[in-house]
């Protein structure tokens, strides 16, 4: 039994080997299965990508989905976290969480006796950057010492590039506002076990000859300045300076990639001529979805 929970708790022989395989079943290069597996999904947040990837990919894996909204189930509230891990254990075979807090998913994980997998939490987003990494070596090949920059805010996505950084080898360069310290201890983390990641206040010197440029809405879902207006106008004034434009795209290598995790949106963190050009794999990065959670499920299950 394995759990995916964060990318840096992942060997990095490990990594390689989800990437890969995921790569290896959207080319129907091997063809495996989790034959009459139950997967339980427990969603406190909405979903799109995640929702359908997951349920697709068991399906196609031969198994089988429950879906579970908060208000479907007790966890946390009428039930301790620790009850219900222990309760599913005896009735699934794994349990995906996308989660508001990160906690409840390790507390789950602590507590349960099978393969537990971080859908998404407000700490880190891990199934997402799989299906980023597998675009990325799509088109450019090994990410080895490759430039990959990141603009705009400090979130639960970039930890988790920062989090495979050291495992994959690439250069992380992080074009954020000094005052976002969100993923300043993570980063510390991850520079005291090698990883190449370097800060900028200066978006066009991040952007510099850069092999892929990545960003992500300013207002992540559950965040108070998505309600509050005057904490809304203060982030868009903070991050303006960070947008994903064209003259990022002038300095960055000569064919520099474009990716965003979704929903993006448009004229705010990302300018349309950039988003919905030839440079942009926002979708083969969101069809990735999909062959990245059936990897990181058999990879759970120790299936190869």
């Amino acid at each position: 039994m394995a759990n995916f929970i964060d990318l840096d708790q992942i060997d990095i022989l490990d990594l390689e080997y989800i990437v890969n395989l995921g790569l290896d079943l959207k080319s129907k290069k091997v063809s495996l299965n989790l034959a009459d597996k139950n997967l339980a999904m427990i969603f406190e947040k909405s979903s799109t990508r995640t929702r359908v990837s997951f349920e697709v990919a068991i399906n196609q894996l031969k198994g089988h989905a429950i879906v579970m909204n908060q208000r479907d189930m007790q966890l946390g509230k009428g039930e301790t976290i620790a009850d219900t891990a222990k309760v599913l254990s005896r009735y699934v075979d794994a349990v995906m969480i996308r989660s508001n807090s990160h906690k409840t998913i390790t507390e789950f994980a602590q507590n349960s006796s099978i393969p537990v997998i971080n859908a998404l939490s407000d700490f880190s987003h891990p199934c997402q950057i799989i299906a980023s990494l597998m675009a990325i070596k799509e088109r450019i090949g090994d990410l080895k010492n490759k430039k990959i920059s990141w603009f705009g805010d400090a979130n639960n996505v970039l930890n988790s590039y920062i989090h495979a950084c050291k495992a994959f080898g690439y250069d992380l360069r992080i074009a954020i506002p000094d005052s976002y310290d969100f993923c300043d201890e993570e980063i510390i983390k991850a520079k005291k076990n090698g990883a190449s990641i370097t800060k900028f206040s200066d978006a066009k010197e991040a952007a510099m000859n850069s092999d892929v440029i990545i960003t992500d809405t300013w207002f992540s879902m559950g965040d108070v300045a998505e309600k509050d207006d005057a904490l809304r106008q203060r982030k868009i004034k903070d991050l303006q300076p960070f947008q994903v434009n064209k003259i990022l795209f002038d300095v960055a290598s000569k064919n520099a990639l474009f990716t965003h995790c979704l929903p993006a949106y448009r004229g705010f963190e990302v300018t349309e001529d950039v988003i919905d050009s030839e440079r942009s794999i926002i979708f083969d990065e969101a069809e990735n979805r999909l062959h990245a959670q059936k990897a990181i499920l058999l990879w759970c299950f120790g299936v190869k």
